[in-house]
């Protein structure tokens, strides 16, 4: 059986419905919960989501399938919210340990395939350069998760019209930090930004996104009034996390005023930052979506263990060494409103192949906190 992700509405979904009778269909029923990064479908229980909401197995379900379609809304060179958060509640399709393919750090598979998969983007008069970067993202995408591209196309749809700039007059003032992972004040996006506001002079305020999923409206209205925003964010499945995509795209739809200064702060398991480009690069094309003045991105790879060392005194001495002097460097930008090129910080004094190793080790350690074998962190499931 071939599974399709699709977020066609009701309207565009029975024109094409027939295509794909007897099928395994994935769409939006609105109950679809978006993954906090707690890495619980790697050492809790192995290649399934500890979220129960209908979608937990997805990996397995991916397994079970001889080829994925995956049909979306072409969103800043990569997926719409919703096929994002599919695609972020799938990562239990691979293992936690890594290995090097293509000179990159990545994933191990969890099923000995790679499946086939066909990319529809579906957008309104798509430029080449949309297209290479879409191009470039899903190879990314399915280099990680041992996936083969099958095909890429490009359908043209109507778009729903932004708003425009509020007519009326909004003052902007202060930066807000904003700690887009979900496990808040544990992230190490928000030691990140911590290491970074010391460093941002005037007025700031730190805000986790995790305290508004219920309540969107309310952070998009603080956002808007905001002079300044930096974006601290985690790198999911090689681009934006989707709880991060749907605040972006209520932006778009009523930016407010033009402004607005945009800086990004993002971080990575993987050791080679650069794999980030992708995640940079969207948050770059949603700030000319909405008329806002992008800022610069510092990029942070290794991130689990930079997380742990850039708030010592010793940061700019120890393996987090370039992650700190980046920071320096986009905290001025910051504080004097100017910008600056995307810095992307490896760990310094400390080489792949040892971060890998202490990292391959350190999963079987948290499986057994929680009862678990090495053994068991590799189990196949059956959807």
């Amino acid at each position: 059986m071939n599974l399709l992700i699709h977020d066609l509405n009701e309207s565009q979904w029975n024109k094409v419905a027939q295509d794909y009778e007897g099928w395994d269909v994935i769409s939006d029923d609105g109950k679809i919960k978006p993954c906090v990064g707690c890495f619980g479908c790697w050492t809790k229980t192995p290649g399934e989501c500890v979220l129960r909401d209908g979608f937990e197995r997805m990996g397995a379900r991916i397994h079970k399938a001889d080829e994925l379609v995956i049909i979306s809304k072409y969103t800043y060179g990569g997926f719409s919210p919703f096929v994002k958060n599919v695609i972020d509640r799938s990562i239990g399709w691979v293992l936690p340990f890594f290995e090097i393919k293509n000179g990159e750090m990545h994933h191990k598979s969890r099923y000995p395939e790679e499946k086939p998969i066909t990319f529809i983007f579906r957008g309104s008069g798509l430029t080449e350069n949309d297209k290479k970067l879409a191009r470039s993202y899903v190879k990314a995408v399915c280099t990680n998760l041992h996936g083969i591209i099958k095909d890429i196309r490009f359908e043209e749809c109507e778009e729903q019209p932004t708003k425009g700039n509020t007519t009326e007059t909004v003052e902007t003032k202060g930066t807000i930090l904003l700690n887009c992972s979900l496990r808040a004040d544990a992230s190490n996006s928000k030691k990140m930004l911590d290491a970074l506001s010391e460093k941002i002079t005037g007025d700031k305020e730190s805000v986790n996104l995790s305290t508004y999923i219920s309540r969107q409206d309310e952070l998009v209205s603080k956002l808007k009034n905001a002079e300044k925003i930096v974006l601290g964010t985690p790198l999911y499945v090689d681009g934006i996390p989707s709880q991060l995509l749907r605040i972006m795209k209520q932006m778009e739809q009523d930016p407010g005023t033009e402004n607005k200064i945009i800086y990004a702060v993002t971080n990575m398991g993987f050791y080679e930052s650069v794999q980030q480009k992708h995640l940079v690069a969207m948050i770059k094309r949603w700030c000319k979506k909405c008329g806002y003045k992008y800022g610069g991105a510092v990029a942070i790879g290794g991130g689990e263990m930079i997380g742990m060392m850039i708030n010592s005194p010793s940061a700019e001495k120890n393996p987090a060494k370039n992650a700190a002097l980046a920071l320096k460097k986009l905290g001025e930008a910051v504080s004097s409103s100017s910008t600056i090129e995307n810095v992307y910080a490896n760990a310094a004094m400390f080489p792949r192949f040892m971060y890998m190793s202490v990292a391959n080790l350190s999963w079987p350690r948290s499986g057994k906190l929680n009862g678990l074998k090495k053994k068991d962190l590799m189990r196949q499931l059956e959807y």
